[in-house]
């Protein structure tokens, strides 16, 4: 085989092969911005495989903690997947362009009027009923994102401070404040009957994502059938949102839990980029 089928071998086999990342708590503290520490491995990454960024936060999200990489030459080999890829921006061509929509799902427009409104009152029906004495409440409980529903009890205005009150004061608890939260909205959309077309998942920290059934991380695949698929993410446990996705593509062991950006580093170093 000479050098030149060799290489055109090599550039398909990149081209082919993507690797997904969780944002918050994988390659970003949680709602925090993104570490240039992080940005030469992923450039390394970037030689051998293409990248996909999918969160259920939204694009103006990503935009805002990943501004580093998506200002990076990384750009125009990225993907990035907001609302667990039922939205997929397409890298951009040029420098002169910016990544495009290609792809963007409407919950409302799934779900019908009816259930979508009965579902928002719920929503506010369980966040006025809740004990925040103890918490801080900040304000911008529910932002609906399209394709999916973030519910955060504390307010998505909330401060790191703010969250850091929070996620002590729920790990005191035994089960923890939102597990009780969780438990108890599963409960009323059970007994709504819309339990049958809703999943719920804990959103990072300190929320909760809504979404129809199917439309969890194993969503964003579908723009990647032909391609060789890798995932890292943290939240990875029962009620995780990334755990569809991690359980799928653990069997074929091309699936990584992470604690921290450090420790995403660490496995893309020794567990993804010798094996591409």
């Amino acid at each position: 085989m000479d050098g030149r089928r060799i290489d055109w071998l090599s550039r398909r086999k990149r081209d082919k092969t993507i690797v997904l990342f969780d944002m918050d708590g994988t390659l970003t503290e949680p709602r925090k911005e993104f570490s240039k520490k992080l940005l030469p491995v992923l450039n390394d990454l970037s030689e051998k495989a293409l990248i996909g960024i999918v969160t259920g936060s939204d694009y103006d999200y990503l935009q805002e903690q990943m501004k580093t990489v998506l200002s990076s030459h990384i750009r125009y080999r990225l993907h990035l997947l907001p609302c667990n890829g039922t939205k997929h921006y397409r890298p951009p061509s040029s420098s002169d362009k910016d990544f495009e929509l290609v792809h963007d799902k409407n919950m409302r427009d799934t779900l019908g009027d009816q259930d979508f409104h009965q579902l928002m009152r719920i929503l506010l029906q369980t966040q006025g009923n809740l004990d925040l004495s103890e918490i801080p409440l900040t304000g911008h409980h529910i932002q609906y994102r399209g394709s999916m529903i973030n519910w955060c009890p504390i307010g998505r205005n909330a401060s790191s401070d703010d969250r850091k009150v929070f996620v002590d004061f729920n790990k005191k608890q035994s089960p923890t404040f939102r597990e009780r939260i969780f438990g108890r909205l599963k409960e009323k959309l059970s007994l709504s009957q819309l339990s049958d077309k809703l999943e719920v998942k804990m959103g990072g920290d300190t929320s909760f994502d809504i979404f129809p059934k199917g439309w969890d991380k194993t969503y964003c695949l579908n723009h990647f059938q032909s391609f060789q698929s890798w995932f890292v993410g943290d939240r990875c446990e029962d009620g995780g949102n990334d755990k569809e996705i991690y359980d799928l593509l653990l069997k074929q062991n091309k699936a990584f839990k992470t604690k921290n950006p450090f420790q995403t580093e660490l496995v893309i170093k020794e567990d993804i980029i010798p094996f591409l």
